[in-house]
């Protein structure tokens, strides 16, 4: 049996998931997270054979969950699901060390064939995921975009920001202290040539990085 790990904020999403992946007889879900700070608890703490991880998570977010379970647990392969079909969660996903990455609405006729792919060691990508990272390839590295100049820790306290979160709530997010965030924030406003959180709000909107 593949032994999953689900995290994602909402309850009824996790649980026609679970039902997806547990009809299969070859897998099944032994942890279920709602936030980003529990799936990283329950993946170093119980049976898991694959993370499946939501992005956009209160508190520790997605690629949080990535980094740390890169590094404290490097083996279990990470498959991202969302909803998000940016460029930039793409491409972040999967250099943070995701072995995965499918949108929501694919779910139904991928999810249980993507679990399979990681947990043999393969990747496994979205038709839509496949295409973004295709036309990244296409442009060279780095894209057109203003986030391209962001590190992955600033796109993190950029979105925490954007979702009204304070600095000390990003900070104890993030394991970073108050003045780190800080900086963080002066950082965004200096590249993104924006004045204040109510401006780089507006900017996480129109990037999709949170919603409207």
């Amino acid at each position: 049996m593949i032994k999953v790990l689900l995290a994602d904020d909402h309850g009824m999403v996790r649980a026609g998931l679970r039902s997806l992946i547990e009809e299969t007889g070859d897998m099944e879900v032994t942890a279920e997270a709602a936030d980003g700070r529990q799936a990283i608890s329950l993946a170093l703490s119980h049976p898991v054979d694959v993370a499946v991880i939501d992005i956009s998570m209160p508190g520790t977010d997605g690629l949080e969950v990535i980094n740390q379970l890169q590094a404290q647990k490097p083996e279990l392969p990470i498959l991202v699901l969302t909803m998000h079909e940016e460029e930039q969660y793409v491409v972040r996903s999967i250099s943070s060390g995701a072995k995965g990455y499918i949108t929501k609405r694919s779910a139904p006729e991928q999810l249980v064939s993507a679990i399979r792919q990681v947990h043999q060691g393969g990747m496994y990508l979205s038709q839509e995921a496949s295409e973004l990272l295709a036309l990244r390839v296409a442009r060279g590295e780095r894209g057109d975009s203003p986030l391209d100049t962001l590190s992955n820790r600033e796109v993190q306290v950029l979105r925490a920001l954007a979702l009204g979160q304070t600095n000390r709530e990003i900070a104890e997010s993030f394991h970073i202290s108050v003045k780190t965030v800080d900086t963080y924030r002066f950082r965004l406003l200096k590249k993104l040539n924006l004045r204040n959180n109510a401006d780089l709000s507006r900017f996480a909107i129109q990037h999709g990085l949170v919603e409207p």
